[in-house]
């Protein structure tokens, strides 16, 4: 069940991003009836917004792993701690399923998360059901575990620990530095071939990337954190995801060159994605931040998924399309073949260690 939280403002009340977010909008979700319109009052002065900060709500769920059939991507179960992500990323692809919630892909997305509290029971449960069989499952692959609300609440930590006593392969996908909090487990488990990182980076601009993901780590911490990972034996993968035409597309062979200094074993690419709502709050963030270059970026954005914003096709929402696309994946071929990284994690995980232990967490085994 989970707990809903009342913003302190209403939805759309609020224009131009607050401090240390990227939305510049709150647009109530499309599930909902009602929408409300900020108004001018007639005062003509201007006002300071109040700070708008982070509520989080707690949700039990009753199953940790959810499936999926999609033929383009690489899992078929992965698991998310969290629902929203306060490093507020402007370009997430996940934004809209807090309209799921009733709430805002908007600032909502930043500022109003659920945590799944007692989702390593609920893993556990999943891993118990008769008939269960084991593969990798993806972690992180809608929100970060690791963002700032895991370094209270210790969630993707119980969840390692679950993994570890059945036996479970994972991989994990993350922009956070938390994550070297918990390298006494990841440790043990890439030992035993059950556990692989990704660390996403979109690009090595600090002022760039403060502005298009204000809450996750600059991305020097985030090569730091590859560095910590590799000096633990846990393979890493450097995402340089999503890339953006015109205005990131420039770093991808600086961001792969950097990550393979730092212990990078693998690479994956991935062009920007804008289903549903993230396309306008895309396309308000690049005239507020880049207005000069506004018109070329979304440009190539349209170029890029067949003169739309985005074009959800199996097949094309991964990869795009047309000569940026082609230029961009041909770019990534000879950049991994000249740094000797790997093009994503090719093998999969160990999955001939999984058992069920006899006792849970709460009640371990008497022998």
């Amino acid at each position: 069940m989970v707990m809903v939280m009342e913003s302190s403002l209403p939805r759309a009340a609020r224009t131009g991003a607050a401090p240390g977010r990227a939305a510049g909008a709150n647009e109530a979700g499309r599930f909902e009836r009602h929408a409300r319109e900020a108004v001018d009052d007639g005062w003509d002065r201007e006002e300071d917004l109040p700070p708008l900060r982070t509520q989080v709500a707690e949700e039990r769920p009753r199953r940790a792993v959810t499936r999926n059939d999609s033929p383009d991507i690489g899992f078929d179960r992965s698991i998310n701690p969290y629902r929203g992500c306060e490093h507020g990323c402007i370009y997430c692809f996940a934004r809209p399923t807090h309209a799921f919630l009733g709430m805002s892909p908007g600032l909502d997305f930043e500022t109003r998360l659920v945590a799944k509290e007692g989702i390593a029971e609920a893993l556990e449960r999943d891993l118990r059901r008769p008939g269960y069989r084991p593969r990798r499952v993806a972690i992180g692959t809608a929100t970060d575990p690791y963002q700032p609300e895991e370094a209270k609440r210790g969630l993707m930590r119980d969840v390692l620990e679950v993994m570890g006593r059945f036996g479970h392969p994972a991989t994990i996908t993350t922009r956070g530095a938390t994550i070297e909090r918990d390298l006494d487990l990841l440790g043990p488990l890439a030992e035993r071939g059950l556990v692989r990182v990704a660390i996403s980076v979109t690009t090595l601009d600090r002022a760039l990337a403060r502005a298009m993901e204000p809450r996750a780590p600059v991305p020097k911490r985030r090569l730091q954190a590859i560095e910590a990972l590799d000096r633990a034996g846990v393979p890493v993968m450097i995402s340089a995801s999503p890339m953006i035409p015109a205005l990131t597309d420039h770093e991808l062979e600086a961001i792969l060159g950097a990550a393979r200094e730092a212990g990078a074993v693998a690479a994956s690419c991935i062009p920007l994605r804008l289903p549903g709502e993230v396309a306008p709050l895309f396309r308000q963030w690049v005239e507020e931040h880049r207005p000069d270059a506004a018109k070329r970026i979304m440009g190539r954005v349209n170029e890029l998924h067949g003169g739309r914003d985005y074009d959800p096709d199996f097949g094309k929402r991964m990869t795009g399309q047309g000569v940026w696309a082609r230029l961009l994946r041909r770019r990534f071929d000879v950049a991994v073949a000249r740094l000797g990284l790997s093009d994503g994690w090719g093998g999969d995980l160990r999955a001939d260690q999984f058992g069920v232990p006899l006792g849970t967490r709460e009640q371990p085994s008497l022998f």
